[in-house]
């Protein structure tokens, strides 16, 4: 069975998603409110959560940007990790493969996900 899902939402690139904080004298990483919001809006239009695939997988990934300045390659591990947070796959380094593909829509950002077990 292959699982194909659309996600209105300009991916935030991993880069750019975290942010150095103190706590007491220890730094640590903690996500912007940009990722926490993307986040929030991915669990929310996921129509797979909780399928829990569990063997190697592959993963087609169309990236519809708002703009050109951001990289493909930024958005794999946050879209990873937010299907593994919403149960669609149970570990993200069971993927053995991923095809991506880079646009721009100014008015629709937006990704494409096609996950298909091997």
């Amino acid at each position: 069975m292959t699982y194909e899902m659309t996600i209105l939402g300009d991916v935030p690139s991993k880069a750019n998603s975290y942010k150095i904080i103190t706590i007491g004298s220890h730094a640590s990483l903690a996500k912007t409110q940009n990722l926490k919001e993307y986040e929030k809006a991915f669990f929310l239009q996921c129509p797979y959560r909780g399928v829990d695939i569990s063997a190697f997988f592959s993963i087609e990934i169309d990236v519809f940007y708002a703009n050109n300045r951001k990289d493909l390659d930024g958005a794999f591990k946050v879209l990873l990790d937010c299907l593994q947070q919403c149960k669609v796959i149970r570990n993200d380094r069971e993927c053995v493969a991923i095809t991506a593909r880079k646009m721009v829509d100014k008015a629709n950002p937006r990704v494409f996900i096609r996950i298909t077990p091997v």
